[in-house]
């Protein structure tokens, strides 16, 4: 009776007893789900050696134009690493099975020291034998498993390299998408700047007139509000500008405080109307976007599978040599040898293994051409979209320029009037407030118009490496001067 409880507790002991490693001499896991991991000394000293890695002096502002900001960014992202190793594993895979079409040759040495057995009349042979040894392997016909495997690896790679263009484009769109947010933030930060200074006359105004007498401590107060709320949204807006700079700054790959600026788009950033229409974008963005080739390129890869999987119930001719050159301590073993065989090996029975590569090849097919089916649905679409975006927004710059002239008219009689008296404070500070909405609108009808262009050049398979969001046939939008 005492044993069985001994073997039980001991293996319960050790049961107890038995855990996890440590991990560089420290716990593996915290002691409980509400403390916190206190990692080795040698983590924390690589995070240390990160940080002094990406540490960047804030010493000089390096002013970048848009092109510079998409190189940088094409050169530092990581996910245009990642697709490009990927692209050139690919590639090194389809080097590889290439190599079937070549024989293949190896070369070894060899020693074998061996008793042979007596016989009755003949005494056991001890004998030593060494030497080097040449083979040779080739398959000379398969029906197309070997043909089907290298074109599986070429649109396996073709595949791959279109994904890098999908990576390069979605990079561009990126960074321009963010470098569009933060020159829109800054323009809006320098014309709630323009609206402060409005603020700040409107009060000296009234501060001048209850000095004389013409105004109420009432009208001095509405004003110091108005110009303590533009103060406010000043202060907010630098804010957000700082915040979309580090945004552009890791959409470029860089760390968050990389000291740099854009300088402000030249006026020749016009609006202009789409001359082609939308079916024609569609059929562009058909023909050229590296989505829908990679696509096309997967299924022709699936369709090169069936073959390989169908060469598996046909027969293959293979050749094969070997020579050596062997040595020996007895003569009658000593010298060349050499071997040649050609034969056809032919599938019999595979366990029905064959039968189901294929299906499962055929379905596979099928699947990567639903993708693509998919895929271009989803290209058409977003053409669709982004198409009559752009156009909404070339509309919305157009009336938001007329909207800014007339606000700015309206701010300026209505400051006017006060200013001689003949209006009251309430309508110069509701005239003021028209005109900074109206420029917050302008500048942002602008950047948006900017942003819909290039996610249509984008989604038409037409925006490059240098982030041009142009296209061949653009006719400027009437009414519409942005340098104005």
């Amino acid at each position: 009776m005492k044993r069985p409880a001994f073997v039980v507790a001991f293996i319960a002991a050790g049961a107890c007893a038995h855990g996890p490693p440590k991990i560089e001499g420290v716990a593996p896991t915290p002691s409980s789900q509400s403390t916190l991991w206190h990692p080795s000394p040698s983590v924390t000293d690589a995070g240390q050696r990160d940080v002094s890695g990406a540490a960047v002096s804030l010493g000089t502002v390096r002013q970048m134009t848009l092109p510079e900001v998409v190189d940088l960014a094409l050169r530092n992202s990581p996910a245009t690493r990642a697709s490009w190793t990927q692209a050139r594993a690919a590639a090194d895979v389809y080097g590889s099975t290439e190599g079937r079409l070549y024989p293949t040759v190896t070369a070894g040495v060899t020693a074998n020291h061996a008793l042979t057995a007596a016989t009755p009349g003949r005494a056991g042979i001890e004998r030593t034998q060494y030497g080097p040894s040449l083979n040779l392997a080739y398959t000379v016909l398969d029906f197309g498993g070997r043909s089907g495997t290298i074109d599986v690896a070429r649109q396996t790679a073709i595949a791959a390299d279109l994904t890098h263009n999908a990576t390069i484009e979605n990079t561009i769109l990126l960074v321009e998408g963010s470098a569009f947010s933060y020159l829109s933030t800054r323009a809006q930060r320098n014309g709630q700047t323009s609206t402060l200074e409005l603020a700040t006359q409107a009060l000296d105004v009234a501060n001048e007139r209850h000095r004389v007498g013409l105004g109420t401590i009432a009208d001095v107060l509405q004003a110091q509000t108005a110009r303590s709320q533009a103060q406010l949204e000043l202060q907010t807006l630098e804010g957000a500008l700082l915040v979309a700079r580090g945004s552009l700054a890791v959409a470029m790959g860089a760390p968050a405080n990389l000291p740099f600026d854009i300088p402000d788009v030249a006026a020749t950033d016009s609006v202009h109307f789409i001359t082609q229409s939308v079916d024609s974008l569609i059929n562009m963005a058909v023909r050229n976007r590296p989505e829908l080739a990679t696509t096309r390129a997967e299924a022709a890869a699936a369709a090169s599978q069936i073959r390989v999987a169908r060469s598996a119930y046909l027969p293959a001719l293979a050749l094969g040599a070997t020579g050596a050159n062997n040595g020996s301590n007895n003569s009658t073993f000593s010298g060349r040898t050499y071997s040649f065989n050609l034969g056809v090996q032919v599938p019999v029975f595979t366990g029905f293994s064959s039968q189901y590569d294929v299906a499962a090849a055929s379905e596979q097919y099928q699947s990567a051409l639903a993708r693509g089916e998919s895929t271009k649905q989803l290209v058409i679409q977003q053409v669709f979209t982004a198409y009559y975006t752009l156009r909404t927004s070339t509309d919305r710059v157009r009336t938001s320029r007329d909207l800014l002239a007339s606000a700015t008219q309206s701010e300026l009689v209505a400051r006017e009037r006060y200013r001689e008296g003949v209006g009251s404070i309430v309508d110069l500070l509701v005239a003021q407030s028209a005109l900074a909405n109206a420029r917050a609108q302008e500048v942002d009808a602008r950047w948006q118009w900017r942003t819909a262009l290039a996610q249509l050049a984008h989604d038409v398979g037409v925006l490059n490496a240098r982030g041009d969001t142009t296209f061949a046939s653009l006719t400027p939008a009437p009414d519409v001067r942005p340098d104005k």
